[in-house]
């Protein structure tokens, strides 16, 4: 009878477990008990991590982390650039913070055009014409404002010590630096102070940016937008040929904004809502993939990868037509994120053959940036969660350095259209909702992101890539709930990307057989033959059954994940 008992125990847990959907994944990236914190930096991420130590929260961590990357990342840590932040608090009340960079009050709709309508080269990329006001002290200074525990000059003093008592540099970064010598010698008449020549091993100081940063801990922020920082920023861009004034920087206020949030399958995602175009496009393209069984495919497999690339095809459409800050047009959110919209746009979708992107226009409504983004996640020991992606667009945004102030200012206005229908620097196009106005800010493809499961945290995620993003983060989550991987599995998995226009799908190298491609190939597909660059470096943090957290710190670059 024992035995018999025991078969029944056995029989009836296999079957709980077969009626699961899967095992949760083994872990296989850094495992903390309580709280942690994955940047692009080590020396971020550490900082971040003995703020939350000391009592901070969340919150803390994320102003300490995001102002470190300033020093120890300046190829995308900024207080020249902008960002966004979608935060989850631990009794699951969520929001959003929009401190996206804004076109300055002198701005035109054709400021970039010659005499004859055509975009000016350059002008919206390299040097002062590109920089648009900058978003990221404000940003930082109403986090803490709103939701802070310790002083500011508690959270900014570790990393004022970081710029004066240096960081040392990675092999990745001096690659980085010597890439960008040129360009950056020559935005800056020849001559910089920024360390362009470091090698590998050398110990960095920054004791200029250490003052500014001072300013900033001091003042709050009147350290940045007025007063000496203010004036000297402002005369610098201006000297320099661009538009950025003090009155600009003086009137500059982050948003909070509500985000975008939905469900796939038993999951809740909630992402950032417009001006990024995240939100919504993850939305989408995860509503037009949730009919079918995408973990029956398998992963990277010929039917997922054809699946993935056409919901992203018709999601990317949308995007780049309907699109733009919520403050200056009117986006038809309800019927792009309808049932029967979606359902509609798949109607063409055939795993027979590609559907191509000539066939695809913007849907019937009755309506960029790059690697050089960076990305961090933080869980603190309370339960709070951040994600937060911030950039300077470009690589050094627009490469132009202020020795007085010691950091680089962004490119963001290429981020605009220019004009419609011309693509900016990462390929995308752009319609009359994106257009420029004085005080607008930029469609952006940032994607910071949580994930609830059962009701509860699951993960925090989120990448740099530019047009890339929005897809890097979709399949980083798909990676660990179709396929079940762990949290540093997800993001090391190589990754592709179809974003509409140009109508290629992009592979990483290594990672995808050449079968592979001559199959989808042989069904119409066009397939990306030149340089394949690395796609996203994911941070990520999934939150395991006992309530540890996992790290999924990606190996495409430096980052790190740190947390006790």
């Amino acid at each position: 009878m024992k035995s018999y008992t025991k078969l029944l125990s056995i029989g009836f847990t296999l079957l709980l477990f077969v009626g699961c959907k899967t095992l949760p994944a083994t872990p296989t990236g850094l495992v903390t008990e309580k709280a942690m914190v994955v940047s692009a930096r080590e020396e971020a991420s550490s900082i971040g991590s003995e703020i939350l130590k000391k009592g901070g929260n969340a919150f803390d961590a994320m102003v300490a982390t995001e102002m470190a990357l300033v020093v120890a990342y300046p190829f995308a840590g900024n207080l020249g650039g902008g960002g966004f932040m979608v935060y989850r608090k631990a009794d699951g009340t969520t929001g959003a913070l929009d401190y996206r960079e804004k076109a300055p009050l002198s701005a035109t709709k054709d400021m970039y055009l010659d005499s004859l309508g055509n975009v000016i080269p350059n002008m919206s990329t390299v040097g002062a014409t590109a920089v648009g006001v900058p978003g990221t002290v404000a940003g930082m200074i109403a986090v803490h404002e709103k939701f802070g525990k310790l002083s500011l000059k508690e959270i900014l003093s570790p990393v004022i010590a970081l710029a004066q008592d240096g960081i040392v540099v990675t092999e990745k970064q001096a690659e980085r630096f010597k890439a960008y010598r040129d360009e950056i010698l020559a935005v800056n008449g020849g001559a910089t102070t920024f360390p362009i020549d470091a090698e590998p091993g050398d110990i960095l100081k920054y004791s200029v940016l250490a003052k500014t940063l001072q300013r900033i801990s001091d003042k709050g922020r009147d350290g940045f937008y007025k007063g000496e920082t203010a004036k000297i920023l402002s005369a610098f861009i201006q000297q320099n040929g661009g538009f950025v004034t003090e009155k600009d920087l003086e009137k500059y206020q982050a948003k909070w904004r509500t985000p975008v949030a939905f469900a796939y399958k038993d999951l809740r995602i909630i992402s950032m809502s417009p001006p990024s175009s995240g939100g919504i496009t993850l939305n989408q393209i995860f509503r037009m993939m949730e009919p079918y069984k995408v973990s029956k495919y398998g992963h990277n497999s010929e039917k997922e990868i054809q699946l993935f690339t056409e919901a992203a095809r018709r999601a990317y459409a949308d995007r780049n037509y309907y699109l733009g800050d919520p403050d200056f047009v009117t986006i038809p959110k309800e019927v792009l994120l309808s049932d029967v919209y979606l359902k509609k746009r798949m109607e063409s979708f055939s795993f027979k053959k590609a559907t191509k992107s000539s066939a695809i226009q913007e849907g019937n409504v009755q309506m960029a940036e790059s690697m050089e983004t960076t990305h961090y996640s933080i869980v603190d020991n309370e339960g709070n969660a951040v994600s937060v992606t911030t950039t300077l667009n470009g690589a050094y945004g627009s490469k132009l350095y202020s020795d007085e102030l010691g950091f680089f200012l962004n490119n963001e206005m290429d981020d605009f259209s220019a004009k419609a229908g011309v693509p900016n620097m990462f390929g995308l196009i752009g319609a009359e909702a994106n257009s420029i106005a004085p005080e607008k800010r930029m469609l952006s493809s940032m994607t910071p992101t949580l994930v609830e499961k059962d009701g509860k945290l699951w993960m925090v995620v989120g990448t740099p890539g530019g047009s890339t993003i929005i897809t890097a983060v979709a399949q980083t989550i798909l990676n660990a709930y179709e396929f079940d991987m762990s949290m540093q599995k997800a993001v090391d998995a190589p990754r592709f990307h179809h974003q509409w226009l140009p109508d290629v799908v992009m592979f990483e190298p290594l990672g995808f057989s050449d079968k592979l491609k001559d199959d989808l190939k042989s069904k119409g597909y066009n397939i990306n033959e030149d340089r394949t660059p690395i796609i996203g470096k994911v941070n990520a943090i999934r939150v395991l059954p006992n309530g540890h957290l996992e790290g999924g710190a990606d190996r495409r670059g430096d980052d790190t994940a740190v947390g006790f």
